[in-house]
């Protein structure tokens, strides 16, 4: 197992992959075990996964995608999602805590009304929270990826209500971006690009 350090200096984003490699479903299961362990507003969990390895469907999303190639070369696509009415499941993800007494009813009402009221009849949140928390857990994903050592890329280059339509998806999900998953072609390897010294975005107050 890699350190934390080495796999963010390791993890690069893929452009180009090498064809034909196939990546079992128990491998990216056991990869979402550890993503959803990410942090989340609320503990609310709001991403949303659909792995698309499918040859026929991936050309579809490559459509939807303006035709980039690594979609074609990856061994997966996989498309992180936003659930922008993650709110609802609050009752059924915090009952647990209530039923093992490690929360009392009142703490537990606090919770369900302290979340409806952030969420529900502000729809710019529930959006805006949507893509921060499948931000995060995608993140996550691509780290533990490079961990099992599978290379990533994600992706903001595609029309949203293209993808929307593919993969038929409710109003309510939010396509965040793609991750597309592979083996990196070493061959096409570019070299990492400039990264701002940390006095130019980081300000100590």
């Amino acid at each position: 197992m890699s350190t934390i350090a080495e796999l963010v200096q390791a993890r690069r984003s893929a452009n180009n992959f090498v064809e034909g490699i196939k990546i079992s479903q128990s491998e990216l299961e056991e990869m979402f075990s550890l993503a959803r362990l990410a942090p989340s507003a609320f503990n609310l969990q709001h991403a949303r996964y659909k792995v698309i390895a499918d040859e026929g469907l991936k050309e579809k999303i490559r459509e939807a995608a303006y035709g980039q190639y690594k979609i074609h070369t990856a061994s997966a696509v996989i498309a992180v999602l936003g659930d922008k009415e993650a709110y609802l499941q609050a009752p059924e993800i915090y009952s647990g805590l209530k039923m093992l007494g490690a929360m009392s009813e009142d703490d537990f009402d606090q919770m369900i009304e302290s979340i409806n009221s952030s969420y529900i009849g502000n729809d710019a949140f529930q959006r805006d929270d949507a893509i921060r928390n499948a931000s995060l857990s995608a993140m996550q994903f691509m780290l533990i990826a490079k961990d099992k050592g599978w290379d990533t890329c994600p992706m903001i280059g595609f029309d949203p209500e293209a993808v929307k339509t593919v993969l038929n998806l409710p109003d309510n999900m939010v396509p965040v971006m793609l991750i597309t998953i592979g083996k990196d072609n070493k061959h096409k390897i570019r070299p990492r690009g400039y990264r701002k010294p940390v006095n130019e975005f980081v300000e100590f107050l």
